[in-house]
């Protein structure tokens, strides 16, 4: 137990995850009451999260506004919602609309889940809940066959962010209200690979940036320190009819993006460019961190003038516009660290609030229900108030 009260202990890995990948990842709090928060535990928290990942605090019962308070932590200049307050305001076609319910006292939390809830929920009048499928956002979902006996995939390997105008948000909580149960699903990858997963129904996976970086060969470790990503204006909407991988890393190249003067206005001056590797700012670790459906085109700078060029990817850097490039070449860096033995799919109960460094990890909504499961989360994450820090002279150096 440390001084302020709480107890870190190793998160619960399921048989499926390799334990040499998650020493470092993965922390279960005890001794947490968010009613009785104090500075010091509110440090702890925040110093562990950077350290760990993810944090998981189990029979939690915590307010809109505890769970505000304890998300703002991480950024006290920070205020409005990671998508704006409005969430995504008018702007229907964007895939993230139906996600969404704002809770209307704390318009930073959003009520999100599955199935209709009865009657008035923290202000909202029987809110009407979709969890998001696969079938509506994949070029080739799983048979209605495979569904029925329990084949899934991950839906989207994201980062939560706005990736226009907004900078990524630090950190998210995510606290399980009400959860359905039911039986374990195998999640599939189904990209040739033969990969699959066992996952409990619903699962959000988490899969570190750190493990996905260390992972890499010398090549793409130098690629990915050279790199960064430029994101489409108002991503959500640009690839609104566009279809996904069925690994959910990533977008099919069918040319279904919507044309950029197809998009709502936009200014140049709001388009974000980050670089591949985001660097942890309490250990310094390099974590690859890329919403890879967004991306629109990549910037590689060449390597430094008393590096070896041999076997080096774009030694003399590269400007590459060309989707299908762009995609081929975030793939490579990406995909090796979605592997089975590489995630951590949270196995939900009532009660559990689970804090996650949302700059150091990717995540994925997992599984599917039917209508009468009701499934009812509070999310909480807010636009941060600066941009992600990129690799630094001395990375590049000993990566380049």
């Amino acid at each position: 137990m440390t001084t302020s009260g709480l107890t870190f202990s190793p998160i619960p890995l399921p048989p499926s995850a390799n334990p040499k990948y998650f020493t470092e990842f993965g922390r279960k709090v005890d001794g947490f009451d968010p009613s009785q928060m104090t500075e010091s535990q509110k440090q702890e928290i925040i110093d562990n999260l950077y350290k760990h990942s993810v944090l998981l605090f189990k029979n939690t019962k915590i307010t809109p506004e505890q769970q505000y308070e304890l998300t703002h932590s991480f950024d006290p200049a920070a205020d409005t919602y990671g998508h704006g307050n409005n969430k995504t305001g008018n702007t229907k076609s964007s895939i993230l609309h139906p996600d969404l319910k704002t809770i209307p006292r704390q318009p930073q939390v959003q009520l999100i889940g599955n199935g209709k809830v009865p009657g008035e929920y923290e202000g909202l009048d029987s809110p009407q809940l979709k969890h998001p499928h696969h079938k509506t956002f994949h070029k080739t979902p799983v048979s209605d066959e495979d569904e029925d006996k329990g084949i899934t995939r991950f839906y989207r390997w994201h980062i939560d962010a706005a990736l226009y105008n907004l900078s990524p948000p630090k950190v998210t909580s995510l606290w399980a209200v009400k959860v359905p149960q039911g039986h374990t699903q195998i999640c599939r990858y189904d990209d040739g690979t033969g990969d699959e997963l066992p996952v409990p129904l619903g699962t959000t996976a988490f899969v570190s940036g750190k493990n996905m970086f260390d992972i890499l060969s010398p090549e793409l470790q130098s690629l990915a320190v050279r790199t960064k990503v430029r994101y489409a204006p108002h991503p959500y909407v640009w690839m609104s009819k566009a279809h996904a991988l069925p690994t959910g890393l990533g977008i099919e190249n069918e040319g279904l993006e919507l044309d950029l003067e197809e998009l709502p206005e936009w200014e140049e001056s709001k388009i974000k460019t980050f670089p591949v590797c985001w660097k942890n700012p309490v250990t310094g670790s390099l974590h690859i961190q890329v919403h890879p459906c967004g991306a629109h085109q990549l910037f590689i700078d060449p390597l430094p003038s008393d590096s070896t060029k041999e076997n080096a990817l774009y030694p003399d850097g590269a400007h590459i516009t060309d989707l299908t490039k762009v995609r081929e070449i975030l793939y490579n860096l990406q995909r090796p660290g979605i592997a089975p033995e590489l995630v951590y799919p949270q196995d939900w109960e009532e009660g559990d609030l689970v804090l996650f460094h949302n700059r150091g990890l990717l995540h994925s909504v997992v599984g599917a229900f039917t209508e009468d499961q009701l499934r009812m989360f509070h999310q909480c994450n807010l636009a941060a108030s600066d941009d992600p820090i990129g690799p630094n002279d001395q990375d590049v150096k000993q990566y380049a």
